[in-house]
């Protein structure tokens, strides 16, 4: 693609791809990665930031017209910018000045014959602690303005923010002092929204509580002195009819119109739909309420931090009309912007909206939007996936046109492949470890994968007939299909998108049974189950296929997990919602010893276990049972891990299943997974929430003693070498393969049971640590060959081996 320009800002060698649109090539930046942070148009530039993601240091485009349409004319990055340093939270234009926003740090450009140059970083000082500082923040000729918001923490939500004060005098910008709200309390969102024109701010507080309107929030003010203070002026500004979680003040524009200046407050969770309020000033403090603006359509859900239905979360003005963009307007929440004009008495009437060629369901079209002159960009913030997208308008002959639509894909780490790497100094390519290698790693974007999508869920199949190995990989809305035959040189071989009419989920879960693979997907709509013959790829040519299901169940809609017996031939979906039979979320279960012709057989759930009590089951291991209780000995058993005690049942009948005990353990958070040791003695489980509750030493692994099924024992407690929320897990041999989110795959030698120790890692996720759902989802570690194939969300497919230590005598 000529013309089309990639550029890396990452520290660990990613990579871009490039992809058009009509009208554009654009350089690349990252998965989640927050496009769009803010847009302006000014001077026939179109500026759009980006905070970029973990391995980019995030970017703002300069996009400008040629011949052959919209093209990126600049990419403007600090000078010291680092990866993962999320430049582009903000963006504020004044002129030739430009304010951009990144954690830690607020950057100042200006504009020289149509190029941009960094002037000045922007610290704060003296910042107290629980502040994110660069959030938000306005210019507006020598002053700017800088928003250090409260952040979240397990206990609350967070400090009260500040906003700190700058000006540019002949020695440069120097802070000047910052202002806060006198009202103020945690997670009030002060500085979520800033207006100023250097002399005068308006800051809105979208959380605040004022008089009776418990956390329905206001809009601050604060005039500069004569000495170049700032100081609070008036009583705070809020909306009459406003309830708690209105989210007032969580959207703010000033515009001079012919009859006077018009403060445009947004209220994103106003009456549960969202409500524009207009306001015109009396006096040095007053304001007057002059209209309230309602969406026409709106869809179904929040409206994001503040709540309701996302209307009036943007606002932009052009010769004499107003515009309220309305992410969550529409019936599907595709968005819109509202083009009201001038009535008679100065009143505003809806004139019209603008549209976007392309959009759809959740899109969130007319999360931002910026004017002026004859262009126009609008965004689109829930598209693919919430990476966004921006749509660049003109106005011809009075209409507006839409002339491109703009976005940037995910950089990622390097791929991996050619030749195994090994750990080296505790390291394998860009990634920790200790006794792993890495033979091969494929980013997201390398299976197939739609813009935006991530990865989940991973299994495993050996052709019987070729004996080639595959990787079964979950993303957001399909199954890709892998030869990892070759570990070190794998092939992405096709894709099994998700059933017709679902929605794309970050859950999808993928078992396998005579050759067939059967994927649930959860809080995806009326997905069913998909049945799909695996020996089809040994047809796939050197181009990877689209394929179709062979066969879909659909006594469930959506489900969190499938398990399968594969001796006794049944599939039991759990945390079955949203439409069929749900089981309560137990067990629900199916016989799929004619593979395409699933047939329901019946429930079960475990009475007084999972959160309602219904017996939820969130995941479950179902087995031909041969431990030491030889009362169940050849018995079906299903151990289930359901939220809030672990259940063990038995189903060989079907139409009867035994309950027949339940533990819990101290600290519950959540029971999400486990594995029984090879001689069904011990269960090891996974709880995916205590570790972010509780401020244990390590990840935590309950070890239940299961040898009398009609008693089980939790006989310890396991705390791991990191801190990091576990997931899934598996044995095989005296080896357990834990996949834990933020620090990767961890294995541990279970030879003695209940006092496991750690032999290998490989952390999928060296950005980041501590408990969190970021990072490695789950593994799988039976392949003959020895490879072990892990997925980590954003980055990927990762192909290792551990390699055993040699004991010498």
């Amino acid at each position: 693609m000529e013309g089309c320009h990639a550029r890396s800002y990452s520290t660990r060698g990613c990579t871009h791809g490039c992809r058009v649109r009509p009208s554009l090539c654009l350089a690349q930046p990252v998965a989640a990665q927050g496009f769009v942070g803010g847009v302006a148009v000014s001077s026939g530039q179109v500026l759009i930031a980006e905070s970029g993601g973990q391995t980019s240091t995030g970017v703002v485009y300069v996009y400008e017209k040629g011949p052959d349409g919209w093209a990126v004319s600049a990419e403007l990055a600090p000078y010291a910018a680092e990866a993962g340093g999320g430049f582009g939270t903000s963006l504020s234009v004044d002129g030739d000045r430009m304010l951009v926003g990144s954690p830690g740090a607020a950057y100042v450009f200006e504009r020289s014959e149509g190029g941009w140059e960094e002037v000045a970083t922007l610290h704060a000082a003296d910042l107290p602690e629980g502040l994110s500082y660069g959030t938000a923040g306005a210019v507006s000729g020598d002053v700017a303005l800088v928003t250090a918001g409260g952040l979240r923490s397990r206990q609350g939500p967070g400090a009260a923010g500040r906003v700190y004060v700058f000006e540019r005098d002949d020695s440069g910008w120097n802070e000047v002092g910052s202002v806060a709200s006198p009202e103020a309390s945690d997670g009030d969102g002060f500085g979520a929204a800033i207006v100023t024109d250097g002399e005068v701010a308006a800051i809105g507080a979208p959380g605040a509580t004022v008089g009776n309107a418990n956390r329905a929030g206001a809009v601050h003010f604060f005039t500069r002195g004569d000495d170049g203070m700032w100081a609070m002026s008036g009583e705070p500004l809020t909306a009459p009819d406003a309830s708690e979680g209105a989210g007032f003040g969580s959207a703010i524009y000033g515009e001079d119109t012919e009859s006077g200046f018009r403060l445009m407050v947004g209220a994103g969770g106003a009456g549960g739909v969202g409500v524009a309020y207009a306001f015109r000033p009396e006096g040095d403090d007053a304001w007057i309420p002059t209209g309230r603006f309602f969406p026409p359509v709106v869809g179904v859900g929040g409206g994001g931090r503040f709540g309701g239905g996302g209307f009036a979360s943007s606002f932009a003005a052009i010769d004499g009309e107003l515009w309220i963009g309305g992410s969550g307007v529409g019936a599907a929440r595709e968005g819109q912007v509202l083009r009201y004009s001038g009535g008679e008495n100065g009143g505003l009437g809806l004139a019209g909206m603008l549209n976007a060629s392309n959009r759809d369901e959740g899109d969130g079209f007319g999360a931002s939007i910026a004017v002026d002159g004859n262009v126009a960009v609008v965004v689109a913030g829930g598209k693919d996936y919430r990476m966004g997208t921006a749509y660049i308008l003109e106005r011809q002959g009075g209409e507006w046109m839409e002339a491109a639509e703009v976005w940037s894909d995910a950089t990622n780490y390097a791929a991996v492949n050619g030749h195994e790497v090994g750990c080296e100094e505790g390291v394998s390519a860009d990634f920790d470890c200790s006794e792993i290698n890495i033979l091969s790693f494929m980013p997201v974007q390398t299976l197939g994968a739609n813009r935006g999508t991530r990865v989940n869920d991973v299994w495993g199949w050996t052709d019987p007939q070729t004996g080639r190995e595959y990787a079964l990989v979950g993303l957001t809305d399909q199954a890709s299909f892998v030869d990892i035959t070759d570990a070190e040189d794998p092939r992405y071989v096709g894709r099994l998108p998700m059933t017709e009419g679902a929605r794309g989920s970050v859950w999808r879960d993928i078992k396998v049974f005579q050759d067939h693979a059967f994927i649930v997907s959860d809080g995806a709509g009326e997905h069913g189950m998909q049945v799909f013959d695996l020996t089809r790829l040994r047809d796939v040519g050197s181009e990877p296929v689209t394929f179709e299901t062979d066969a879909h169940y659909d006594g469930i809609a959506s489900a969190h997990n499938i398990v399968i017996n594969e001796e006794t031939g049944f599939a039991y979906s759990v945390g079955s919602s949203g439409g069929g039979e749900t089981c309560g979320g137990g067990l629900h279960m199916i016989d799929i010893n004619e593979p395409t012709e699933p047939t329901f057989v019946g429930c079960f759930g475990h009475e007084g276990t999972g959160r309602r009590g219904t017996g939820y089951s969130h995941d479950a291991l179902c087995l031909n049972y041969d431990g030491p209780d030889r009362e169940h000995a050849d018995k079906e058993i299903c151990f289930g891990s359901n939220e809030t005690d672990i259940s063990i049942a038995d189903v060989t009948d079907k139409e009867n299943p035994i309950p027949l005990s339940t533990a819990t353990y101290p600290s519950v958070g959540y029971a999400h997974q486990g594995w029984v040791t090879e001689d069904h003695r011990f269960f090891y489980l996974g709880d995916e929430l205590d570790e972010i509750a509780t401020p244990f030493e390590g990840t935590r692994t309950m070890i239940f003693d299961i040898s009398d099924l009609d008693d089980p024992v939790l006989v310890k407690e396991h705390f791991g070498e990191s801190t990091a929320s576990d997931h899934n897990m598996y044995v095989v041999g005296d080896l357990l393969y834990q996949s834990n989110y933020n620090s990767g795959l961890r294995i541990l030698n279970v030879s003695d049971p209940e006092n496991p120790t750690e032999v290998g890692f490989i952390d999928t996720v060296p950005y980041a640590e501590g408990p969190s759902m970021g990072g490695s989802w789950s593994n799988y570690p039976y392949f003959a060959s020895g490879t072990v194939i892990v997925t980590s969300g954003n980055e990927g497919l990762f192909m290792v081996k551990y390699q055993k230590p040699v004991l010498v005598p």
